[in-house]
């Protein structure tokens, strides 16, 4: 039997060592009311309701490189994207203009946003991507070097300012995204009255 001696007798320091023991792991165990409060919080902390994710204001855009930077328009406002070919130039038309296209049966007029938003050349492109941008009243396409894709884009904390939209660009500025994407204001660029071209002329 535990706790005796060789002789059957008793082990008083196992007996001793026991109680010890025990006392120490009664010490250790939390008073009534302080075992009530430590439940308390473990139900509070199971019961709150996890963090809510970030809920600021995202769009969705298409992101799209020119003149070495990157650029974006709201998805919203994008038809889809057509790769340039057979254009046309159109007399009497402002320098942004650059022609018109046949697109699925359509004629729209093409546009240079360098020469529109009055950017600097930053060496030669390969503009040879139109991002066609439509509304309800007005459908055109803008040259592009290169397409990237649908992104998403926080609202809050925007630039409202970039050197190189300065002047009469900067009208057409959305904001600028904290790794320098550009957001173009497209409502703004299909409502303006100068892109009007006469689609009746032929291809």
């Amino acid at each position: 039997m535990s706790g005796e001696g060789p002789a059957g007798g008793i082990d008083w320091a196992e007996v001793r060592r026991r109680l010890e023991k025990a006392g120490s792991a009664a010490d250790r165990a939390p008073a009534p009311g302080e075992k009530k409060s430590i439940l308390r919080k473990r139900a509070l902390a199971l019961a709150k309701e996890p963090e809510a994710p970030d809920s600021g204001e995202h769009i969705d855009v298409l992101e799209f490189l020119l003149a070495r930077e990157r650029y974006a328009v709201e998805s919203s406002y994008v038809r889809e994207v057509w790769p340039l070919k057979d254009l046309t130039p159109v007399p009497c038309t402002p320098p942004f203009v650059l022609g018109i296209i046949g697109v699925r049966g359509r004629i729209l007029s093409v546009l240079d946003l360098k020469k529109f938003l009055n950017l600097p050349e930053k060496g030669l492109g390969d503009l040879n991507k139109v991002v066609i941008l439509q509304s309800d009243t007005m459908e055109f396409g803008i040259l592009a070097d290169e397409i990237f894709g649908i992104g998403s884009v926080p609202l809050k904390g925007m630039q409202r300012s970039v050197p190189t939209l300065a002047g009469a660009g900067e009208e057409y500025l959305k904001g600028v995204a904290g790794d320098r994407l550009i957001l173009l204001d497209a409502g703004r660029i299909l409502s303006d009255r100068r892109i009007l071209v006469n689609e009746e002329i032929g291809l």
